[in-house]
């Protein structure tokens, strides 16, 4: 084992001026970004990465054998949730980061769709991190295995960071070093949900999460029940209707079924509907709360997944509970910790790449100084505000951080004087939206939004000049 290398820490007096070493964690949309601002300002940046290249949940893995095809371990193997054949859920237009857009590109290999395939996104991702010199700053195949405040230091408002690292390429050795803050930008969509059915621990048939989904040849002729209607199992479970011998969708609430989705169910013969499941029995037998079973071969879970931290060590001031990590001020900094650790990516139902953007670059002026936290106790009573007016709007606890409304991305952006989003931006994602609420099957490659693309494709967000970009791919 290497011993561990002890980075010097700044003076107290010196900790809201100087420029300080900063851990990312993360080579994901949230943590790139959050490089590059933290770099802008000065600070000396080093991004972690598990995995051999950047992306995050846009690097596609096609295997996952090596997974817990639930998702139970501590630190998942398998890191993206992709499956081969997912395009994006939005058009590529609305997804970029403020100074370099998701432009379409032609050549071998490039997919030039308005709602392009994963690797699209994914190549977009690396070429930012080539155009703003970021990998430089990672280390790739590093798992960090441990984040704890150094013992000894009781002062929470000046906190330094003890990590121990799992380094894959020095053959799984430990190595130790300490940084002035920590940035967790390690996603949200790679630790399974999963609901808790009577029988489940004891059905002997098949059953895994969407997670490791892949390709649907595994499932030819079989009987599968899918448990959820998200988005991903709507195009799921159009996909296994191509191969399945049939196709039963439990979900909790049948009123809330998108007409989209209904236009799909009602159109292939192999595709059923179900109320939410009773129990699972011995024999294979899958009972719903109707008293209506099916003999199954496969159970595939589509319940979307839960924030994870495994690495990540507060004495007990930050933990994630029914899905809300907290506290946490604005879904950035924890008020006992900041601004020595923050979180960026936190927020989902957004516009993600300019907010995360905005995170990013409040992070690193926070850090720097350039602004400044409100204290400790009036962040918490923010935090405390917040969920007071979530609970009183009927919001559940687990959807604390679907952010959905414009307003408060932009409210957001003001803390640094980032850029509010543009006109074009958000009615292009609720015309998105709405077209795939009615035409699940088709809004990807049909839509009714050519102004607004003439809008956005003559705004400075796409007139502005990106030089040329080399990659491999």
């Amino acid at each position: 084992m290497d011993q561990p290398r002890n980075l010097t820490t700044e003076p107290e007096s010196t900790i809201l001026s100087s420029k300080k070493t900063v851990c990312v964690i993360g080579a994901g949309p949230s943590g790139l970004v959050a490089a590059r601002e933290l770099r802008k300002e000065g600070h000396r940046v080093v991004l972690f990465e598990q995995k051999h290249d950047v992306g995050g949940q846009w690097l596609f893995d096609p295997d996952v054998e090596k997974e817990d095809p639930l998702g139970r371990t501590k630190f998942m193997e398998v890191h993206s949730s992709i499956y081969n054949s997912l395009r994006l859920l939005s058009p590529r237009e609305i997804m970029g980061y403020t100074d370099f857009p998701f432009l379409m590109k032609e050549g071998l290999g490039r997919d030039t769709r308005r709602f392009p395939g994963h690797r699209e996104l994914w190549l977009y991702l690396k070429e930012f991190s080539v155009h703003f010199g970021i990998r430089e700053l990672i280390r790739f195949n590093t798992r960090v295995e441990y984040v704890g405040m150094l013992e000894g230091n009781g002062d929470v408002n000046d906190v330094d960071y003890d990590l121990s690292i799992d380094r894959v390429e020095r053959n799984g050795e430990v190595v130790e070093e300490v940084f002035d803050a920590v940035v967790v930008g390690n996603g949200q969509y790679s630790y399974p949900q999963l609901p808790s059915i009577k029988g489940m621990k004891t059905w002997k048939r098949k059953q895994m999460h969407s997670h490791v989904y892949r390709v649907p040849q595994p499932f030819q002729n079989q009987v599968v029940v899918m448990v959820g209607n998200s988005l991903s199992a709507q195009d799921i479970s159009m996909e296994l209707a191509g191969v399945a011998k049939e196709v039963h969708i439990s979900s909790r609430s049948q009123k809330n079924l998108m007409e989209g989705f209904s236009k799909v169910i009602s159109k292939h013969e192999k595709l059923h509907l179900r109320p939410q499941i009773e129990s699972l029995e011995e024999d294979g037998r899958v009972l719903f709360v109707d008293g209506s079973f099916v003999v199954a071969d496969a159970i595939l879970y589509c319940t979307g997944y839960k924030y994870s931290f495994p690495f990540l060590d507060t004495k007990g001031l930050v933990t994630v509970d029914d899905n809300r990590v907290g506290p946490l001020y604005h879904h950035t900094f924890p008020p006992l910790l900041a601004p020595s650790l923050s979180f960026v990516g936190i927020p989902r139902k957004i516009i993600a790449f300019p907010f995360f953007e905005s995170q990013g670059k409040w992070v690193a002026q926070v850090l720097s100084g350039k602004r400044k936290l409100p204290s400790p106790d009036d962040m918490m009573r923010s935090v405390q505000e917040f969920y007071r007016q979530r609970e009183a709007d009927g919001i559940p606890r687990h959807e604390t951080h679907d952010i959905i409304q414009f307003e408060y991305a932009d409210k957001y952006a003001d803390k640094t004087g980032f850029p509010h989003l543009e006109e074009w931006r958000k009615k292009m994602c609720l015309v998105a939206l709405d077209n795939s609420d009615v035409h699940l099957e088709t809004y990807r490659d049909s839509w009714d939004d050519e102004e607004l693309l003439q809008e956005a494709l003559q705004s400075p967000h796409f007139t502005q000049h990106i030089g040329p970009i080399m990659i491999s791919t």
